[in-house]
């Protein structure tokens, strides 16, 4: 995948919890914005960027719900302000728990670390979460499938298995897919895109990257007839259903095409990447580094020390940064290198996706 073009085109704003809302719902004060006594000049200053980068949030989050409630032309790329000033928000208040550590509060039901984000905002949550859902709706051609997440558990599978894996080996490729789609869209089928004009469908793929997937699944499929023909009979199915539409925009052809694109060439080392990282989490955490530092973390992967392996470059920690990892609060921001344990660490704000994902697929496979 092309590294260059996806810094704008990330699913971060589905994958890392979503924060804020209107003004209007905000009932309670924030213990952050209760002005304290005997404030240094540096906890003051942090004090008054959080207030400012709240502010600014509600600001931004109140004018859209005003254009869409009027029906109006929202701007190009209507979710990236809005991303911007949530990830400014929670960097700020992690600079504020930082100089007052007082003002770290109790845990919140995203699973954020609480230095991060204030637990009295969940309320917020509802109403980020349902502009983007309109922002992202899926055009009115798309075709969804009844079994979104078996159909990427199956393909993932199948392509492991076509890979030469064993059946406990294909499993893991199963999970791991789930888990991409989860990062990618939390899970919601023919996903558009508020942050970008490129990247569409359940896998959010660019138009190049769709085509690739298509390419290399044609060649590929054949070897997936050998032992699953009633898979390439939908396959089948799915192809004819699809023609004449962007394929990103059928969720099982863009699914297909993603996973072909980015993926099912690492699947084959699927048994060493498990050896190297048993913990599940981790594993769709390396894959999804695949999608936003595809270069750097195969070469990771072919050093031999997937997690001493370390990045210093500051073209390739701006990727990182831009997918919310290493992006909040000074000190990260700051940081110049990461290793690749150090990187899997800082990637918290994906858990809470990793574990969907990882719950729906053993839903899947109980069944």
């Amino acid at each position: 995948m092309d590294t260059e073009s996806r810094i704008l085109a990330t699913r971060v704003a589905f994958a890392i919890g979503l924060l804020l809302t209107s003004p209007s719902t905000h009932g309670v004060m924030s213990p952050a914005t209760a002005q304290p006594t005997a404030l240094s000049a540096r906890q003051a200053d942090a004090l008054e960027a959080y207030n400012h980068a709240l502010s600014n949030f509600k600001s931004i989050l109140a004018e859209r719900r005003r254009q869409i409630d009027a029906h109006q032309e929202l701007p190009n790329l209507p979710g990236q302000a809005l991303y911007l000033a949530r990830i400014d928000m929670m960097s700020t208040y992690k600079d504020l728990t930082d100089a007052l550590p007082s003002k770290i509060g109790r845990p919140n039901k995203f699973k954020i670390p609480p230095q991060y984000f204030d637990a009295d905002n969940e309320p917020l949550v509802d109403e980020y979460r349902a502009l983007f859902d309109i922002m992202e709706a899926p055009p009115a051609y798309a075709q969804k499938s009844a079994t979104p997440f078996k159909d990427v558990v199956e393909l993932g599978t199948a392509i492991a298995r076509a890979k030469g894996l064993d059946a406990a080996d294909a499993d893991v490729a199963g999970r791991i897919s789930l888990g991409l789609f989860f990062a990618e869209t939390s899970g919601t089928q023919n996903a558009g895109n508020a942050r970008s004009n490129s990247y569409k469908g359940s896998f959010q793929t660019s138009p190049s990257e769709d085509r690739n997937g298509q390419k290399k699944w044609g060649v590929f499929k054949e070897r997936i007839a050998a032992f699953d023909r009633q898979l390439i009979a939908r396959d089948d199915k799915e192809e004819g259903r699809a023609a004449g539409i962007d394929q990103r925009y059928n969720h099982w052809t863009a699914v297909r095409n993603g996973l072909m694109n980015a993926h099912a060439e690492l699947f084959g080392q699927i048994p060493a990447i498990v050896k190297t990282l048993p913990d599940t989490i981790d594993q769709m955490k390396f894959f999804e580094l695949i999608q936003i530092i595809p270069t750097p973390a195969r070469s990771a992967l072919r050093s031999g020390n997937l997690l001493d392996y370390r990045i210093s470059e500051p073209r390739i920690m701006g990727y990182l940064r831009n997918n919310g990892i290493f992006a909040l609060g000074q000190t990260e921001r700051t940081r110049t290198s990461a290793s690749f344990r150090e990187i899997f660490d800082a990637m918290w704000l994906f858990n809470i996706k990793f574990e969907q994902a990882r719950a729906k697929f053993e839903e899947i496979r109980s069944r």
